[in-house]
């Protein structure tokens, strides 16, 4: 009796583009999960499924061996620490910036040169911790899970930590990024068990997974590089 081979996901972006890379593997899931209420999703495979999880909880399903495999991204792993997981592959999607932010008219730069210890709102602890540890900076964290640009706004924090993708939000809320601190990507993480135990079902499917996100690489290059001659 084959053993199914699980797929932990999340919702949104992530979900949307990944589709292209399960298709290249050979994957299509058998309902769209923003109409399913379902947490466990077949696939066309009798084999493999997908389970829907909060992005933050990618990798502790993967660490466990409650999914073999899962999509998560770097900012996820970081604050999880990437324990018992093997990271073979940066998918290079869902890119995105974690930026530090202030409120337009704050500054920042004023701030650090001072010394000033500031307060900053933020879900990515433990790599706003690090960051402001590497700068010498001493600063009080306070732990939101939403809505990160509303602190500055009423005072909770001089400053956010947060993802930043078009900045469209930032902008709407009068706030201006001020400094990066890493590029964010999605990559693909398996249970190091799995990767053993299923090792002729897993190690195709990284492979499937390298092939699309390499080709899909080259194909934004070449458009990116037809921009910049237009131009």
């Amino acid at each position: 009796m084959m053993t199914t081979l699980t797929i932990a996901l999340s919702k949104g972006r992530i979900f949307d583009e990944t589709l292209p890379l399960l298709a290249a593997a050979g994957v299509v899931p058998a309902e769209d999960p923003e109409r399913s209420r379902k947490l466990i999703l077949g696939t066309n495979r009798a084999d493999t499924r997908i389970v829907l999880v909060r992005a933050t909880d990618v990798p502790t399903y993967v660490q466990y061996g409650a999914a073999d495999l899962g999509i998560a991204g770097k900012d996820v792993l970081a604050e999880h620490g990437g324990e018992g997981l093997y990271q073979p592959l940066d998918l290079g999607i869902a890119r995105c910036r974690m930026m530090v932010a202030v409120r337009a008219g704050f500054d920042y730069d004023a701030a650090v040169r001072r010394g000033a210890r500031i307060k900053v709102a933020t879900k990515y602890v433990g790599t706003a911790r690090e960051h402001f540890a590497s700068k010498g900076m001493h600063v009080d964290l306070i732990k939101l899970y939403g809505s990160m640009e509303l602190a500055p706004l009423v005072g909770l924090a001089d400053a956010i930590v947060d993802l930043v993708s078009t900045g469209s939000t930032l902008k709407a809320n009068d706030l201006v990024a001020v400094e990066h601190i890493a590029d964010i990507s999605a990559r693909l993480v398996v249970n190091q068990a799995a990767l053993k135990l299923k090792h002729e079902r897993v190690q195709p499917l990284i492979e499937a997974f390298g092939r699309a996100s390499r080709a899909d690489a080259a194909t934004q290059a070449s458009q990116a590089g037809k921009r910049r001659a237009r131009s």
